[in-house]
């Protein structure tokens, strides 16, 4: 088990490169290692794991989906194909995040159970760091957990708990903290 995870650890490591988080400026991996424990923390699988390290590899670096099939299993091909956003898909944000949602809406519950934990690693930060980019944040969240209700029970609780204490949060500020 440990020597796959470590295989993908490296691979998206080697990736991801020095790319930093956005609030933090931590090494993208952080969030990576995030994203792949808060998995581990309800029923998972392996593949789901190895997912969650690479989750982001397309979307964000110059990998293409035929590296992931050549170096890893059929499963987490398709687990990380159902993870990537569209962001190369010519239009405005509001468009591309409606054919991520139809996307994510068919994926597998294994796949949402990723997205979950990926949602529950950024919402925080964005939300405290970013409030004018939060409200845009928190609404695609909104769409997103309206469709994805396969993925792990759990953490679906958890990441709409934090959407709405985040969109609390949002109001109590514009209130000037009243």
């Amino acid at each position: 088990m440990t020597d796959l995870i470590t295989l993908a650890r490296t691979f998206a490591t080697e990736r991801h490169g020095n790319q930093k988080r956005k609030y933090s400026d931590e090494p993208y991996t952080v969030h990576l290692e995030s994203v792949m424990e808060i998995v581990r923390s309800v029923p998972h699988d392996e593949n789901m794991l190895i997912a969650a390290l690479l989750h982001d590899v397309v979307e964000d670096t110059e990998t293409t989906f035929g590296e992931i099939a050549n170096r890893f299993e059929v499963d987490v091909y398709e687990l990380v194909s159902a993870l990537t956003d569209y962001t190369k898909v010519v239009g405005n944000r509001k468009h591309r995040k409606k054919l991520d949602a139809q996307r994510l809406s068919n994926a597998p519950a294994r796949a949402q159970t990723i997205k979950l934990a990926d949602l529950i690693d950024n919402t925080a930060s964005i939300v405290e760091r970013d409030p004018n980019f939060a409200r845009v944040y928190l609404e695609e969240k909104q769409r997103l957990l309206e469709v994805m209700t396969k993925g792990d029970p759990t953490l679906y609780a958890r990441a709409y708990e934090q959407l709405q204490e985040g969109q609390r949060k949002l109001i109590h500020d514009s209130l000037g903290g009243k």
